[in-house]
């Protein structure tokens, strides 16, 4: 007996999705569980009371919400954490397509350099801050060495406020530089030889080379390392709790380690939830501005 044309179909879509289902649903079951549910836990726990030890955990509704926002050194947390991510992102960008550029000459030794400076990408951020705490000490670190032979002191990088900060951002961006250099390479390397070859016909300088050429053809890599970094960035925990432990004086407390402190160390998981929901709606707010503005100013192909 013959199968019907549309029978065949029905079991062939039939087919499809149980294979689709296959292949998703393992991955779907995971991110449920380990990002979806998580997150909706986490906005709960903003509307309660608790310190991980009672059973109970009373709602207070926008309590938290009102004691956090109403905290002026909330506000200096955010601001610590504007500050950190602007300056170190932006050196990131500028540093890395300053170096890819120079490294994509024509140099001896090149491939030498992009593994030296990739590096520190692969190193765990705890190791480095360790490295950099005595790079940075007033009396016997490298600073301090290489600033004696000029005649000056080096100044407390660690333990003064106004230091910290800028402490924390150096050692950021020399472990993540890497990264943004090994990117921008991939990048410029995609540009077509034939596009320089016909602005230079066309009388264009180096200047007006990188300006209607480069930057054009690296604005995909550019749009990518910028949310990526960002995100990154506002997720960075390591370099700070090892090389200032968030201060001096919350110097250096961001909202991922402000987030630590009120859940792990005051146990208070109602504020630390109000912060984990802050810094989660930030995150996203920002990378639907970049998708929504910067994507528009890319140059695919």
């Amino acid at each position: 007996m013959a199968v019907l044309p549309g029978k065949r179909v029905a079991k062939r879509q039939y087919r499809e999705w149980l294979l689709f289902v296959l292949l998703l649903g393992p991955n779907l079951f995971l991110f449920s569980v380990f990002t979806y549910w998580p997150l909706l836990y986490n906005v709960y726990l903003s509307f309660v009371n608790w310190n991980f030890l009672r059973p109970r955990k009373p709602f207070v509704w926008f309590d938290n919400y009102i004691d956090v926002f109403t905290d002026a050194q909330f506000w200096i947390i955010v601001w610590n954490t504007a500050a950190f991510t602007i300056c170190s992102v932006g050196l990131t960008l500028l540093l890395g397509l300053a170096l890819a550029l120079l490294i994509n000459q024509p140099l001896r030794y090149r491939n030498t350099a992009r593994a030296v400076l990739f590096s520190p990408v692969v190193m765990s951020g705890a190791v480095v801050a360790v490295v950099w705490s005595y790079i940075f000490d007033p009396r016997y670190g490298l600073i301090d060495q290489m600033l004696g032979l000029l005649g000056q002191e080096s100044p407390n990088w660690l333990g003064d406020p106004f230091w910290a900060m800028p402490a924390v951002i150096i050692v950021y961006v020399w472990k993540n530089l890497g990264y943004a250099v090994v990117i921008y390479l991939a990048g410029l390397q995609s540009i077509p030889r034939e596009l320089y070859d016909a602005a230079w016909v066309d009388g264009a300088d180096a200047w007006d080379r990188f300006r209607h050429v480069t930057l054009p053809g690296l604005s995909p890599v550019a749009f990518f390392l910028s949310v990526t970094s960002i995100l990154a960035c506002f997720q960075s925990f390591d370099i700070i709790k090892v090389l200032t432990d968030g201060g001096p004086v919350n110097a250096t407390t961001t909202l991922i380690y402000e987030l630590y402190e009120l859940g792990f160390v005051s146990y208070d998981a109602g504020e630390a939830g109000v912060v984990a929901v802050v810094l989660f709606l930030t995150m996203l707010v920002l990378t639907i501005i970049q998708v929504r503005v910067l994507e528009q100013r890319v140059q695919y192909g």
